[in-house]
């Protein structure tokens, strides 16, 4: 496993030595790390990039959050010579439909993780979740578990406060936040919109396209459907039984199955 800036500003992680590639954008408070059990088994035979997205773990932070920007600047990791299975979740899933619609020579084939081509309610948790990171006093911390005990209240969900503190990091003799949550918490209802009208003269793209949704997730739901076949018409939905929004961690083995199958074909 290898760990590289390819981009300006952007950390990845390359596996695998030989075979198509594939490249996995995470989502919001995530990492390029987050995908490594689906990375290692797919490195038998795919050469893959986990990425850091801007703003969030190891690489840079931008003045303000966008998914336009976010999108080409991803783009310039890839080249038409060598094109890309993309695999987004998320707030990277979004990313991961703009860059097919902007730069459809790069993307061989999308598979979108959870998400749709839409803009969705605020969602009062994320802002909860930043408020409290925020809220942290990190130079009164010793030890991680210092940290994990003052979010209880706040993040009462064992599961998430630990996805959280995921993003804690030791900064010289004290801790710092890896994401840029001061403009991720400003900026929280353009994470959760679609950049429509910078789309407006981008064509569809006609590549091949999966779907992988959560179950019990609300993020993909039958009134989403004329939007997603609109931007990508080659669409073939998958649904995976006992998910919620996080598919690829509460059921890895089903979506690996899935992802393996999509990518095969």
């Amino acid at each position: 496993m290898a760990s590289a800036s390819r981009s300006s500003g952007l950390h990845t992680t390359e596996l695998g030595e030989s075979g198509p590639l594939v490249a996995f954008c995470h989502g919001l408070f995530g990492q390029g790390k987050n995908w490594t059990t689906a990375a290692k088994a797919l490195a038998v035979d795919h050469r893959v990039l986990l990425v850091d997205m801007p703003h969030h773990g190891r690489s840079a932070w931008r003045e303000r959050f966008d998914y336009v920007e976010m999108a080409d600047e991803v783009a310039g990791l890839f080249s038409a010579d060598d094109p890309v299975a993309l695999v987004g979740h998320s707030m990277g899933g979004k990313a991961a439909m703009v860059l097919a619609l902007r730069h459809p020579e790069l993307v061989e084939r999308l598979c979108v993780v959870d998400v749709a081509p839409v803009a969705y309610p605020e969602r009062s948790e994320f802002g909860g979740y930043i408020e409290a990171m925020l809220a942290l006093d990190l130079d009164g911390l010793e030890r991680r578990s210092d940290a994990d005990e003052a979010l209880t209240e706040a993040v009462p969900h064992p599961t998430v406060r630990s996805f959280l503190l995921q993003n804690l990091r030791r900064d010289g003799d004290g801790w710092a936040w890896m994401p840029n949550l001061e403009v991720l918490g400003r900026d929280l209802d353009l994470l959760g919109g679609w950049p429509e009208e910078a789309l407006a003269d981008a064509p569809p793209y006609r590549g091949r396209t999966l779907w992988i949704a959560g179950e019990t997730s609300p993020y993909v739901e039958d009134e989403y459907a004329a939007a997603m076949d609109r931007w990508f018409p080659n669409t073939r939905r998958v649904t995976v039984k006992g998910a919620g929004h996080w598919v690829h961690s509460e059921q890895p083995e089903v979506f690996l199955e899935v992802l393996r199958r999509f990518l095969a074909g």
